[in-house]
């Protein structure tokens, strides 16, 4: 999976729709092999931003889970310990 799609499920606070959004640009950008579209497939582009934005926000709002919420700032943080790692080799 893309890196710069992160999971937005089960967290406190919740996943913001500007999360949810760029969750979305960066599949459609995976998926079309495009970071910027050309002007003919802006349209075409865009709408499918949308549409994953919002299977994904009807996607979150469905799912269910016994598990406690994770807290952003202690996931942040395991993330940069990740990454430190990675990037010391």
């Amino acid at each position: 999976m893309c890196r710069n799609i992160r999971q937005l499920h089960n967290f406190e606070p919740p996943a913001t729709t500007d999360e949810v959004d760029a969750a979305a640009l960066q599949y459609v950008r995976k998926v079309s092999g495009s970071t910027k579209p050309s002007q003919a497939n802006q349209a075409a582009f865009d709408r499918a931003v949308a549409e994953v934005a919002e299977a994904t926000r009807h996607l979150l709002d469905a799912l269910v889970t016994t598990a406690p919420p994770k807290d952003r700032e202690v996931e942040a943080a395991k993330a940069r310990v990740r990454a430190a790692e990675r990037y010391a080799r």
